[in-house]
Parts: structure tokens; sequence; C-alpha cells
């Protein structure tokens, strides 16, 4: 007798039995699955897994397409593949790195970058086309560890090596195709075939692989100039590569070898260089006239330690700080706007009083005083209490949130009295030449923890709002984010080493019934690539500090 498993498929909440062993792809024939886009992976009991994974017990199962996040980075892991087999194969002793996300693509570099102008882009294109129409398979194996290692090693991936080296797993697994071998931290899609749409151009000195429209698949992202961001990061992954620190594997080296301490102390040197630097650039902007800083930021980007930290470096230039807080400017809650599904939207710029916050704006740069409005959280109304604010002559306004670069925010004051600052954690450290580290999975995993040591919130709740969160951002802060003076970059290299041992029994939490298990297993598994660090060394002004606790600035 043929053994049999039952499947719920929560895509059309029906049941059905199919011989065991049967795979994803069989089982979403069988319930005939029709989503927006390209089906590309599924949840299996809540936990991701590629559609050539096979069936052999009952089990709930989810089909997951390209405008689910867990989709997108499937369907852009395969991409990537492609694209290192083409450069492996048009130019054999270079090497590509996949660095980091940008104007809605990722930057990528060839080592020899001479070779690269338009004929080399569309050769790889073309290359990477042809992979794609002959529709290759892309095989996971899974061996020893050591084997794998050596593999890669002997292939000449030192980068793969190392990582897997420190990484602490008895097996490894790995992806071929067609004679090409890859790692990758998360599955990919069955073939080649899959990938319909991509593009690649020059950018700046290298390359931009552009990837499908996250709400819209069938078109690709538009670039959107980011020659800011583009520099903060050029001058970050520098730095990472002259104290030899480009990837996770060379932490974990480091780690191992007692050097944490030491990169500690110099990556919290280079990054108060960086706040001092913009205030001492702001000093030299109040003598042209420059009274207000607005400082901007997506979620958990450390804006408040920021503010706090370049408040101390702009008293050393002889500045006197006064802070001054959007929350104070809200609306009554009974005009507060509501959103799409007619809840209210705190995150709305019109959440604000937009009126009364620029005149007052204006009566403090005429050196007026004011009464400052605070907002009710339990009433929802606001309120006068008789605070008063009057700015000095060596004074300096510094504003805080996520409006600030909106222009819409300050219209009523001139620009060169105005000096804005974006703060956000970009993630310049991979953990190989292939596999960048998002710089929304550093955001959430700050938060997760900050929500649940200080605001009483599970693992649950802060994932199942991150997506809400993440709307907001690219609504309100992410288009004006180039609008910036400076930009400052909040990450911290060793980071993922510190927030691990706080961050994993919070994840652990999650059981694997909650449809955020997904999430939660998919970050835990993340996280042990990276060897503990015992954040003892990190100083009490350290930025981490503001999610870790144990600051020395009070919030």
């Amino acid at each position: 007798m043929e053994n049999k498993v039952t499947i719920h498929c929560t895509n059309t909440n029906t049941y059905r039995d199919f011989p065991a062993g049967i795979s994803l792809i069989e089982i979403l024939d069988g319930f005939k699955v029709q989503l927006a886009s390209t089906i590309v992976n599924a949840k299996v009991n809540n936990k991701t897994e590629p559609l050539n994974y096979r069936v052999y017990s009952n089990k709930t199962v989810t089909f997951v397409d390209l405008t689910d996040p867990s989709g997108m980075r499937t369907y852009v892991r395969s991409l990537c593949f492609l694209l290192a087999k083409a450069v492996a194969e048009i130019f054999p002793e270079a090497q590509l790195y996949i660095e980091h996300p940008i104007s809605l693509g990722y930057f990528c570099k060839i080592s020899d970058r001479s070779t690269i102008d338009e004929r080399a882009v569309n050769a790889i294109k073309a290359k990477m086309q042809a992979y794609i129409d002959a529709d290759m398979q892309f095989e996971a194996v899974e061996e020893e560890t050591e084997k794998v290692v050596t593999m890669f090693r002997n292939r000449g991936f030192e980068d793969k090596a190392l990582l897997l080296e420190t990484h602490g797993e008895l097996y490894s697994k790995y992806y071929k195709l067609n004679g090409s071998v890859d790692y990758f931290y998360g599955c990919l899609v069955p073939t080649t075939k899959y990938i319909h749409l991509f593009d690649l151009q020059l950018y700046h000195d290298g390359l931009l692989l552009q990837i499908p429209n996250r709400s819209n698949p069938v078109e690709l992202e538009p670039v959107i100039p980011q020659d800011k961001m583009y520099n903060v990061y050029k001058e970050h992954l520098k730095f990472l590569n002259i104290i030899g620190l480009d990837n996770v594997g060379d932490m974990n080296f480091a780690n191992k070898k007692g050097l944490m301490p030491g990169v500690i102390k110099v990556s919290e040197a280079y990054q108060e260089k960086m706040i001092a630097n913009i205030a001492t650039d702001i000093a030299v902007r109040a003598e042209d006239g420059v009274k207000i800083v607005l400082i901007s930021g997506p979620s958990s980007s450390g804006k408040t330690t920021f503010r706090m930290r370049l408040e101390v470096q702009l008293m050393v230039n002889l500045i006197k700080p006064v802070g001054l807080s959007l929350d104070n400017y809200f609306v009554d809650r009974d005009v507060t706007p509501t959103d799409e599904d007619g809840n209210l939207d705190f995150e709305s710029l019109y959440a604000l009083d937009i009126p009364q916050f620029n005149q007052d704006l204006e009566k403090l740069l005429r050196g007026e005083e004011i009464e400052l409005p605070t907002f009710n959280f339990t009433t929802g109304q606001r309120e006068y209490k008789g605070d008063r604010l009057q700015l000095e002559d060596n004074s300096i306004l510094v504003i805080e949130g996520i409006h600030g670069l909106n222009p819409d925010l300050t219209g009523s004051i001139p620009d060169e009295q105005k000096y804005k600052v974006y703060v956000s954690a970009l993630t310049t450290i991979s953990l190989d030449n292939h596999n960048w580290i998002p710089t929304t999975d550093n955001r959430l995993l700050r938060r997760l923890i900050r929500d649940y040591r200080y605001r009483n919130y599970s693992a649950i709740d802060t994932i199942s709002r991150w997506p809400s969160v993440r709307k907001g951002e690219d609504k309100w802060i992410f288009p004006y984010q180039e609008n910036a003076d400076v930009m400052f970059n909040s990450a911290m290299m060793y980071e993922f080493a510190a927030l691990r041992r706080y961050a994993e029994p919070i994840l652990s939490q999650v059981p694997n019934t909650a449809p955020e298990y997904a999430e939660a297993h998919r970050l835990l598994k993340f996280l042990k690539y990276f060897t503990y660090l015992n954040d003892r060394e990190l100083p009490p002004t350290s930025l981490l500090r503001e999610f870790l606790g144990g600051s020395s600035f009070k919030y």
C-alpha cells in the first residue's frame, strides 16, 4: 500500500492527499495555486523551504511569490549565482564582489575593473540569459563541512572556506549549477527558467544588478540616484579593507584569536571621528547662518544616541545644542490621518501640526521665547505645561524625527539655516563575497532586542509589525534621504556578534505554530554565522548600548 501524506494548502485553504516523498512543485500543481507573480518557495509548517523540497509527512504549506520578502530573497540569490557564474566564465582571473543594496538594486564590483565597459556588461548579460534559456537546475549539495571547506579553498574561494570553517556546523550545504559551485545562506529557485527579469548596468566604479519591482514584479525596480549613500558605503568598505575585516569569516577568525577588543576600540573610535567631523562641519556652517540641525533615519538606526553624541561634540565646538522633539507636535488623535486600511497613521507627516511647528521655529529663530506643547499619549490630546524654550546667541536647535529631511516639514525655514543629517545602519561587512547582509536585518535585530527589553514586546509583536514599519519608511523616509547634507552610518562592524547573545533567546520563544516563525527561524540561522562576542568591551557611550542596555546616556 502506497504511503500517503495529507497537505493543507493555506493559499486555497483546502486539503489533499499525495504520495509520500512528493515535491512541493508537484504539490503546487496539484492544488493549482495561482498568485500575483512567480511562485518561488513555500513555507512548510511556517518554515521556508525550496520548491524541490520533498514531503514525507503531513504538512501545512503556504506557497510564496515575489511580492513576499522571502520570495524576493530567493529570486535575488538565484540571480546572483547566475551573475557570479557568468563573470567567472568571461573573466576567469577576476573576482566578483556583491557588496550592498543601493538604488533599489545591488552594487557589484569586479576586481579587474579596467576590463569592465559597456561591451563587457552586455557579454555578462548575454551569458546570464543563455543560462536562463537553457533551464539549468540549481542543485543543493550537503556534505561534511570539512569537505566543503576544502572544496571551496581548492577553487580559490577563501572567503567561503573561512566563513564555513568558523561557522561551527558539522555539515554544510552549497549549490551547483552546471559545473559551477557557490554558497548561499538561503534557498534558491529550482531552475534558471524562474529568473524572468533582471538587468545589469555600469554604476560608478562597478555594476548595478537590477531586480524586479517588489510590488509589481513584472517590471524592474527603477534606478534611483543615491550618490551620497554610495559614497558612505565606499568609505566604510575601504575602512574594513584596510583593517582586514572584509567578511564575517575574517571577523570570526579575529574573535578566535582574541583580537576583538582591539576591533571594538577601532570601530568605536572611527564612529566617534565621523560624529566629530559632522559637528565640526556644523560649527563652520553655523558661521554662515545654520541654526537648525535636522536628524532623520529609519527605525532602530540609532538616531537618539547619535543625537546625544553629536550634542557632546557640538559643545566641544563651543556650540550650545537645544533639543526639540517632533513628538511634541502630534495633532489631536481625532484628527490624525488614517492609512488605506483605516488605521491611525502616526507615521504620516500630517500626523504632525506642521503650521504650529513652523510658527514656533520662526519665533525661535527670531530670538523669541515659545511655550512648548506636549502630547499626552493616554488622552490623545495636546497639552501645555509651561515649558519654555528660547535660543541663545551660540545655540543650535537639534531636531530628531523620521520626517527631518522632508522639505514639507520645515517649508517656512530658509534652506541656508538648516543642516540635515541622515542616520542609518548601512551594513558593510558581508558573509562572503557573494552574500551581503541586508541593512533591514541589522535594524530588525536591534529593534527586536530593544522592544523586548524596554517595551515589553515579544518577538512575535516586533516581527508582525515590521512590514508596516518598513512600509512607512518606504513612503516617508527613504524618498528624502539624499536631501541630507551628510549621512552617518550607525552600523558597527562587530555588532552582529554582540547582538547574537541577546537576540537568540528572544527569537527562540517564537513557536513554530506562529506565522512569524519563518522569519524568526531565518534570523536564528543567520546569527549562527557569528561567533559570540562578550559586550563588556563596549563603552557606555556606544551606539549599541541604546539597544543592549548599559548606556551612560538617558533615554
